[in-house]
């Protein structure tokens, strides 16, 4: 499952606290690879269930979230592991290489 973040508290809690690797989505209902991009992950949330966790971020309505880290352009997605980003893939990415990378943060 992909929970959407709705604020700072809830973006603390679900990635920065989470015990296992987190891939957040930041992304805007307007962008068309954001939401080319969103099937790929819901795949990806139901493979690596338990193992990763899966969060989307509206650069809208989460604009501060979006600054702190950096997002200039949509969709990227942060891979976070023990509340740090770990990796960051910006633009719409085949699902093998996405795997690839989640493979490698799942297996360190």
């Amino acid at each position: 499952m992909v929970q959407a973040i709705t604020g700072e508290e809830h973006f603390q809690q679900s990635v920065l606290d989470s015990g296992v690797p987190v891939l957040v989505d930041f992304w805007a209902q307007w962008c068309a690879p954001c939401l080319a991009a969103a099937p790929v992950i819901d795949e990806l949330a139901k493979e690596y269930e338990g193992r990763v966790d899966f969060a989307k971020v509206n650069v809208e309505d989460n604009s501060a979230i979006a600054a702190k880290y950096g997002i200039a352009a949509i969709p990227t997605l942060l891979i976070f592991k023990n509340g740090e980003p770990a990796q960051q893939i910006v633009g719409l990415k085949p699902k093998k290489e996405l795997m690839k990378m989640l493979d490698a943060i799942v297996g360190e």
